[in-house]
């Protein structure tokens, strides 16, 4: 018994691997190095039936604190397959870039080793060097013609969530639309510009290391601003909330019903 356990086991972390580098087999390997000469490694999803001289909406995905590193694979641990699998009726390009483990999405000031995170969000604070290029890249398919300038579009979860906001903090005029799991924005930052980007926000109520009210005071803020935001909250979901949102059926279609 103790055997065949152990056999159902590996058959189990077997297929499982195979599924999970299936549907990372749809991402082309790419790297980019921007004005300033930071190399970022990223990985691309191509639309099915890709045309070369049609622009197409673009989704920028930006992963959490853990998949931070340079082997230009783990970005792609958690989402991957809500790309990959998720948009046959909406052909889109995704770029998912990988944060060198050194560097942060976010220019936000906090202690790592205590949790729940006491962060300090002040865009006045200098770009981070990965953010920075993640930024030129998104630019550079729109100056490409490879993406369509009214339909870019951005999400990510804990610190990619924190880069969502902080990309629309930054570059309102960039972007159409935001998707943001358990992430925190600088509210002094938000303004008229940036409320007119539609946002959906995503967080547990029992977040241990992001606290919860850093989404309640931004949708409050974007609220108060006459923005179209609709936030989601999830009772006695811990960090882990981008399991759920994945789960939504809105995720990530939602984005496609807007354009600049």
């Amino acid at each position: 018994m103790k055997f065949k356990l152990i056999a159902i086991l590996a058959f189990y972390l077997f297929t499982s691997d195979i599924a999970a580098q299936k549907k990372n087999d749809k991402y082309e390997y790419a790297t980019f190095t921007d004005s300033k000469g930071t190399e970022l490694n990223y990985r691309i999803l191509y639309p099915v039936g890709y045309n070369k001289n049609k622009k197409y909406p673009l989704i920028l995905f930006l992963h959490g604190a853990g998949e931070r590193g340079n082997d230009n694979e783990s970005q792609l641990k958690h989402g991957a397959s809500v790309f990959a699998f998720g948009l046959e009726d909406h052909p889109a390009i995704v770029i998912a870039p990988q944060c060198p483990k050194e560097d942060y999405w976010s220019s936000a000031k906090f202690d790592r080793h205590k949790y729940p995170l006491d962060i300090e969000f002040n865009y006045n604070n200098p770009e981070t060097d990965a953010f920075h290029a993640s930024m030129e890249l998104v630019k550079s398919f729109i100056k490409n013609k490879k993406a369509d300038r009214k339909r870019v579009y951005v999400t990510g979860l804990s610190m990619g969530g924190m880069g969502t906001f902080e990309a629309i903090g930054r570059y309102p005029n960039l972007f159409a639309a935001a998707m943001v799991i358990c992430g925190g924005a600088d509210l002094k930052a938000y303004g008229l510009k940036q409320a007119k980007v539609p946002f959906y926000i995503f967080h547990g109520d029992a977040d241990a290391v992001v606290p919860v009210k850093h989404s309640r005071e931004i949708y409050k803020k974007l609220s108060d601003l006459g923005g179209t935001v609709t936030y989601k909250e999830y009772p006695n979901i811990n960090h882990n909330s981008w399991d759920f949102a994945f789960k939504e059926s809105i995720y990530p279609t939602w984005f496609f019903q807007f354009k600049k």
